[in-house]
C-alpha cells in the first residue's frame, strides 16, 4: 500500500504506515482484541525512533496528506504509551551531539562481522580519523551548545541546563548524573553482569572502572574524559549525515528519484558528492522532538539507552527524556550500565511497566 503513494522520503513512509495501523485498529474497535485506547508502541534503534515518533506526533495534521494518499482510515492515530530502546532520532543534530561527546577521540572502533575459519564471527574494525575529519569534528562540536541552549531544558529542580562554548556546563553534569545513577544501580543489582551478561560490553564490570569513584558501595564521582575514553568512539565524522551520502540515514531521506540526500546544512556544505538537502518539512516529520506537546503526545514513556551505547551520543536520549519531563509527561528513563546498542533485554520489566500504567 505504501508504494502506491508519492513518497518524498523513504523514512516518512514508515511513520505514516504505523499511523495507518493505529487508525486501522481504532476503525475496527470491537473486532480486534484489546483496548484501542491503550495502544503501546515498542522498538529498538530505528524502531525506537519510530516508536518515539508515534508517541510524539499523535493526530498531527502534518501527516494527514500522506495518510490520505494511502487510504488510511479516518480515525485518530494518537497512542497511549511509547517504549523506546536506544532510539536513533533527532538526526539533524545527532552529528553535533556525537562530536560534543567524542571530539578528541580520534580512533574509532566499528563492530562488524567477518568469516573466520568458515564461521561468521563478531569482530571490530578500527581506524583513525583523518586530519580533515578531526577538523570537522571540532566544527561540529561547536554547533552543539547553541542547539542545546535553545531547547531551554531544566532539571527536576527547575535549574536551567546549559553548555558553554567549550561544551561544559550544567547539561553535561545532568548527563553525568544519569551515568552515575546507572553505575549505582549496577553496583546494587549487578543486573548487567548477571542477567544481561550476554549483552554487556566486555570489560564493563562496574567495580573495575578507573573512571568511577566508588566509596562504601556508592558511586560518588565520574571522570568524564575517562568515561568517554572507556566507551570509545564508534563512528567517523560526520557520524550520520555522511559527506559521500553513504549512511543508512542518508537513504532515509532519499526519494523514488534520488537514492540519498543530506539532512543537515553542515554536511551539504561539505558534501563530497554535491548531494542535495532534503526538504525541510520532511526533516521535521522525522524528528519527534518537533511535536512533543504540540501534537497529542502519548502520556507515558519508557526510554532505555545503554550507558556504553556509541551508536549515537548519550546526549540524544537524555534530551528526549528531559524534554518530555519538562512538558509534564510520565517518563521512565534509564541508561543501563555496560550495555551497548541493543533492546528488548528486560521484557519482564517492560511488561510490568505496561501493566502499571494500564491499571
Amino acid at each position: 500500500m505504501i508504494s502506491q503513494a508519492p513518497w518524498k522520503a523513504a523514512g516518512s513512509a514508515l511513520i505514516v504506515d504505523m499511523k495507518a495501523v493505529v487508525r486501522y485498529l481504532r476503525h475496527n474497535k470491537g473486532i480486534v482484541p484489546g483496548d484501542v485506547e491503550r495502544i503501546v508502541t515498542n522498538g529498538t534503534s530505528a524502531g525506537g525512533a519510530l516508536s518515539a515518533l508515534a508517541g510524539a506526533t499523535g493526530n498531527s495534521p502534518d501527516y494527514v496528506p500522506y495518510l490520505a494518499a494511502i487510504g488510511a482510515a479516518d480515525e485518530r492515530d494518537d497512542i497511549f504509551a511509547a517504549s523506546c530502546y536506544c532510539p536513533i532520532h533527532n538526526l539533524e543534530h545527532a552529528d553535533a551531539a556525537y562530536e560534543w561527546l567524542f571530539s578528541g577521540c580520534n580512533e574509532y572502533n566499528i563492530p562488524t562481522f567477518a568469516k573466520v575459519d568458515g564461521k561468521v564471527r563478531r569482530t571490530t574494525m578500527t581506524g583513525q580519523l583523518t586530519e580533515k575529519q578531526i577538523a570537522l569534528s571540532k566544527e561540529l562540536k561547536k554547533l552543539f551548545p547553541a542547539y542545546l541552549n535553545g531547547l531551554h531544558l531544566t532539571d527536576r529542580a527547575g535549574n536551567l541546563l546549559t553548555l558553554d562554548e567549550n561544551g561544559e556546563g550544567s547539561f553535561r553534569e545532568h548527563v553525568r548524573s544519569h551515568i552515575l545513577k546507572s553505575a549505582q544501580k549496577e553496583l546494587d543489582t549487578h543486573d548487567s553482569a548477571n542477567r544481561l551478561r550476554t549483552l554487556a560490553v566486555k570489560g564493563s564490570e562496574v567495580e573495575e572502572q578507573p573512571c568511577l569513584t566508588i566509596e562504601d558501595g556508592k558511586a560518588t564521582a565520574l571522570d568524564w574524559d575517562g568515561f568517554v575514553k572507556t566507551i570509545t568512539r564508534m563512528k567517523p565524522v560526520p557520524s550520520f549525515d555522511a559527506l559521500d551520502l553513504s549512511s543508512p540515514e542518508n537513504e532515509e531521506f532519499g526519494t523514488e528519484e534520488i537514492r540519498a540526500k543530506h539532512f543537515t546544512a553542515f554536511a551539504q556544505k561539505n558534501s563530497e558528492v554535491g548531494g542535495e538537502l532534503a526538504d525541510a518539512q520532511i526533516i521535521r516529520l522525522l524528528n519527534p522532538l518537533n511535536y512533543i506537546g504540540e501534537a497529542d503526545t502519548a502520556k507515558h514513556w519508557r526510554i532505555r539507552h545503554g550507558a556504553f551505547d556509541r551508536d549515537t551520543s548519550l546526549a540524544i536520549p537524555v534530551i528526549l527524556a528531559t524534554l518530555l519531563e519538562n512538558k509534564g509527561y510520565d517518563v521512565d528513563f534509564c541508561l543501563p550500565w555496560g550495555l551497548p546498542h541493543s533492546g528488548d533485554y528486560d521484557l519482564d520489566a517492560l511488561f510490568a511497566w505496561i501493566d502499571g500504567i494500564c491499571r
